[in-house]
């Protein structure tokens, strides 16, 4: 699995982060998510695929062929 995320995209809901907050976070400043872990473990591929699927903006790109 590979994530990607496009930061012009995102609108700082911040679902992701709540779903799984060892592989995003968000900036201070605007809460814009920062990827914390671009090939996240397998424990915490189901959170991560629920975080690209929630995202309202689309920002999150999960490549599960990566």
């Amino acid at each position: 699995m590979r994530v990607t995320v496009d930061q012009d995209r995102c609108c700082g809901a911040g679902q992701c982060v709540l779903l799984a907050p060892e592989v995003f976070d968000q900036r201070e400043d605007d809460g814009v998510v920062d990827l914390l872990d671009a090939s996240p473990p397998e424990r915490l591929r189901p959170a991560v695929r629920e975080a690209g699927q929630v995202c309202p903006t689309a920002a999150i790109r999960v490549d599960e062929d990566a």
